[in-house]
């Protein structure tokens, strides 16, 4: 088997979001035969996403039965991960922001099950608690351990659950209010973001404070952001907030991954009955409306809260809501491959020319 006998069978796989077959999309960035092995490089960016783990498995199956030992690769062409230093984050392959546009809605709590539930598939996570404000994500995954300094003054954070975590409530003491204006927020997100040594990451998750203030313009600014999460409750109220927030990321040109719904319908667990505390249906609406992917929806699970105190992510435990975290975070890691693929078939459409008939 040759380099293009490899390349035939593989223009048979269809993307399992895209119209289009892997060779037609230009996903195949390099194919090597030797006697004894195939190696294909795709240009893949989502580690650890159902799709692309599935298309991966997909292609060995294609290629299985030659006799040939099977290596594939991915890389998102044109992005920098050589380390340079003059860029930001170079050793992040993705970076999600989880914003809402107002407080309460649980946003912290969806970001620390996000990159919780993101290591827990086995990928290299990072998790930033941004929220200047009201940084409470170490209680959330019960991290005391302050990041420790290197000789270079970068910080090197702690790790709990396979997640390496940075916030501002290793910066200040726990009683203290933090009163700053833009330039020092903008000051303090630059440093937290160049001088933390976050190593090679496949998701760095960001828990930006809820609005659309200093902070995330900064970040947005500052920081190669694959895109964002938008969390917000059923309820009107919160749905007004939520489109704030998505008009913040059209003004940026910031990919939206989905709508997420948190504190949906809530089990009485004496009576057995459903009860829609905070209305129904109303974030899969708002989804709807904006032409936006719909993540899922939480549960109002009394467990939840008593897994943010006990600093233990719900999204690692077992039942219904954990099931909800868990695929909403392989939803996420899905749309986050999507968001490269797509790009990576646009450029490729530009840059082939029309066929003369």
């Amino acid at each position: 088997m040759d380099e293009e006998a490899v390349r035939d069978r593989l223009a048979d796989i269809e993307d399992p979001a895209l119209d289009g077959d892997l060779g037609s999309l230009g996903l195949i960035n390099d194919v090597t035969v030797t006697d004894e092995t195939i190696q294909v490089d795709l240009a893949l960016g989502a580690p650890y996403s159902p799709d692309e783990t599935a298309l991966a498995g997909t292609i060995r199956d294609h290629l299985s039965g030659e006799g040939y030992e099977v290596d594939i690769s991915a890389s998102v062409p044109g992005r920098d991960d050589s380390g340079a230093e003059d860029a930001v984050l170079p050793n992040v392959k993705n970076v999600i922001a989880v914003a809402s546009g107002k407080g309460g809605v649980g946003k912290s709590t969806v970001a620390v099950n996000l990159a919780a539930g993101l290591a827990d598939r086995g990928a290299r996570v990072g998790l930033f608690d941004a929220d200047v404000y009201g940084p409470n994500v170490p209680r959330m995954i019960d991290a005391d351990e302050p990041p420790m300094a290197t000789e270079d003054e970068t910080l090197v954070p702690p790790e709990k659950y396979g997640v390496k975590l940075m916030s501002m409530a290793f910066l200040v003491g726990e009683d203290d209010p933090v009163i700053w204006r833009g330039p020092m927020v903008h000051k303090v997100i630059t440093q937290l973001t160049e001088d933390v040594e976050w190593g090679h990451l496949d998701y760095l998750v960001v828990d930006l404070p809820p609005g659309t203030g200093d902070t995330q313009l900064t970040m947005l600014q500052t920081m190669p952001v694959t895109g964002a999460v938008i969390v917000t409750t059923p309820q009107d109220v919160a749905l007004d907030d939520a489109r704030k927030g998505l008009e913040m990321f059209a003004e940026h040109e910031t990919v939206v991954l989905g709508i997420l719904e948190n504190m949906a319908t809530f089990a009485c667990p004496d009576c057995g009955s459903q009860h829609d505390i905070f209305g129904s249906g109303g974030g899969e609406a708002f989804a709807e409306v904006h032409d936006l992917p719909f993540l899922g929806s939480i549960p109002l699970d009394p467990t939840v809260r008593e897994g943010g105190d006990a600093g233990e992510p719900t999204v690692l435990g077992d039942g219904e809501t954990a099931d909800a975290f868990a695929d909403a975070t392989a939803e996420i890691a899905d749309n986050v491959g999507i968001v490269h693929r797509q790009a990576i078939a646009t450029e490729t459409h530009r840059s082939t020319p029309p066929t003369e008939h």
